[in-house]
């Protein structure tokens, strides 16, 4: 039964993207077929095989250690503050990206990352039959961060055209950034982060190739990455761990705000309507978590962190089902792939911002776009949750 609904999930998937496409006749379907394969073996060997455990448990085991490293840090600073046996979790899951941040700040300096980064991209661009450009965009977003990447390609933002920017900006809000893969470690189980990493990668190119198909001419794809402005190795070391530090405030600010925010709107529809918003938007989406494979009794509580995920951000949506009970492991698995994406309103903003603060010009074409990258993203993840659920 769970291959039918499946089988439907992804005809939902595809049908709600064709409809949203730019110009039908250029889809391109063979890559799109192998790319879905791709997908379903990459998932497959992810959570059904020993050498997906081994991979899973190595990942896990090293952002562990990171994570083991980083309290090093944060216990000099804030030791005493928290009560014995408590876990504040600005303290536990947010701090340590700082030092992430930086060992990714490392990495790029000692040129590690942009050689990974680069050739994983090229190699790429042979599957999904997309432009370099595109595809070391979409390894450097879940790398670099969804801001961050376009500084690395700042030279060719002003002479992309439209449909090969909105390529760009998908990718970025598909992915999630390496240095907060740590945090959402500590919330989800290792296993569907990693999954839910590889598939999106796939994942964002199979739905951008739909709703925005095109060919690239060989003389148009080149690629040249902008090497970032020589610092001296502690001034980069003092940057990129203010980064982190930035982020992870940002990220802190924006739970305050969002949480309580959510709890008010759902106390004043539960005064005024008898129901929580949440539980509303929970019913809205019920549909869409059923064809991603939840059972239809676990449908509606798993719509509403869904819904949350998209209103707020995937953080939000996390504390909420770290805080449900009742729900399956098959049902946890599939909620968690969706929510680990930048998919949310925030980030049409974040994105817009970025690429405006590198051309003007090209920052307001973004913004014009911005519902139509979410609404591409957020398919991103129900296409990666449809895919996991064939395999829990």
């Amino acid at each position: 039964m769970k291959y039918i609904i499946a089988l439907v999930g992804l005809l939902v998937v595809f049908g709600l993207t064709y409809i949203a496409s730019s110009d039908k006749r250029k889809i391109r379907y063979r890559p799109l077929a192998v790319m879905v394969v791709v997908q379903a073996a990459l998932a497959f060997i992810l959570l059904n095989t020993d050498i997906g455990e081994l991979l899973v448990t190595g990942f896990a085991e090293a952002f562990g250690s990171l994570l083991k490293y980083a309290g090093e840090g944060i216990s000099f600073v804030f030791g005493g503050i928290a009560n014995e046996g408590a876990a504040p979790f600005f303290i536990n899951v947010l701090l340590p990206i700082v030092f992430i941040s930086a060992l990714i700040g490392i990495l790029q300096y000692i040129k590690v990352l942009p050689f990974i980064i680069k050739y994983i991209g090229i190699i790429l661009s042979k599957v999904n039959g997309m432009g370099k450009l595109e595809s070391y965009n979409a390894v450097a977003s879940a790398i670099l961060g969804q801001s961050e990447v376009f500084i690395s390609v700042k030279k060719q933002i002003g002479l992309l055209p439209k449909h090969r920017l909105y390529t760009l900006c998908a990718s970025a809000m598909s992915t999630v950034s390496m240095s907060i893969v740590g945090a959402y470690m500590q919330m989800l189980n290792p296993k569907y982060v990693v999954t839910a990493l590889v598939l999106n990668l796939f994942g964002g190119f199979i739905i951008a190739s739909i709703i925005n198909p095109y060919k690239i001419e060989k003389e148009d794809d080149l690629l040249e990455v902008q090497e970032e402005e020589k610092q001296s190795f502690f001034e980069m070391l003092g940057e990129y761990i203010m980064d982190g530090f930035k982020v992870a405030i940002t990220v802190a600010a924006m739970l305050i705000g969002f949480v309580a925010l959510i709890a008010m709107v759902n106390g004043i529809f539960t005064w005024v309507f008898g129901i929580s918003f949440q539980a509303l938007l929970g019913y809205v989406f019920a549909p869409f978590a059923f064809v991603m494979g939840i059972p239809w009794s676990e449908a509606v509580q798993a719509g509403s962190i869904m819904a949350t995920k998209l209103v707020s951000n995937e953080f939000v949506a996390m504390l909420d089902l770290t805080k449900q009970t009742g729900l399956s492991e098959r049902t946890i698995g599939i909620v968690s792939v969706f929510l680990v994406s930048f998919a949310n309103f925030s980030s049409i903003g974040i994105i817009s911002g970025a690429v405006k603060g590198l051309h003007e010009k090209q920052g307001n074409v973004v913004a014009r776009f911005g519902l139509k990258l979410l609404y591409g993203a957020t398919l991103v993840s129900v296409l990666s949750a449809t895919i996991a659920g064939l395999f829990l």
